[in-house]
């Protein structure tokens, strides 16, 4: 099965205009070397957590490369984000394993708790969901990931009550 993804059709608007000098030392590491468009945007993604389109526009200037090209390969690589990301990103795998196990219901679940669609975030920005082909966890299908944890053998049910305890944690977390 493979996982088309959907377009996103919430408007995102940052207040913020990003700190562009953040940029300069990644620019200074790979401006001039072949092959450097994908190390720049994933750069770039690593220090804001998506790519601002003021980061494209200063990636160009100072490098060089064509503003429609960086676009180009940013939009065709799953990989790159052109829209901020909550904290934690709920990776619902939906391969072949979990697909027959009902990853949907969990997807589902997540949806309905979360009151967003697939790749949408939270208006406070603390979770965005994604279904994703694989996680190579076939033996514990269904599963999810949430950052660096893995979550299987999943209900709904299960999946949400999982989403509830981190945002419990990061209330308690905001609290201190």
């Amino acid at each position: 099965m493979r996982v088309s993804r959907i377009p996103v059709t919430q408007k995102v608007v940052i207040s913020e205009m990003p700190d562009l000098s953040l940029l300069d030392p990644l620019i200074e590491k790979y401006k001039g070397r072949k092959g450097n468009m994908i190390p720049l945007l994933q750069g770039a993604q690593n220090i804001y957590g998506y790519i601002p389109k003021e980061a494209f526009e200063k990636l160009s200037q100072d490098t060089g490369l064509s503003l429609s090209e960086m676009y180009g390969v940013a939009t065709f690589y799953a990989q790159f984000r052109m829209n901020p990301v909550g904290k934690h990103i709920i990776k619902v795998c939906h391969g072949t394993a979990c697909h027959v196990q009902n990853a949907n219901s969990i997807t589902d679940a997540i949806q309905d708790a979360l009151k967003i669609k697939d790749t949408e975030t939270t208006e406070d920005r603390l979770f965005t969901l994604e279904s994703v082909a694989c996680l190579g966890c076939c033996s514990l299908a269904p599963v999810m990931m949430i950052g660096d944890d893995t979550y299987g053998k999943l209900t709904g049910k299960a999946a949400v009550k999982i989403i509830k305890e981190i945002r419990i944690r990061e209330s308690q977390n905001d609290e201190k």
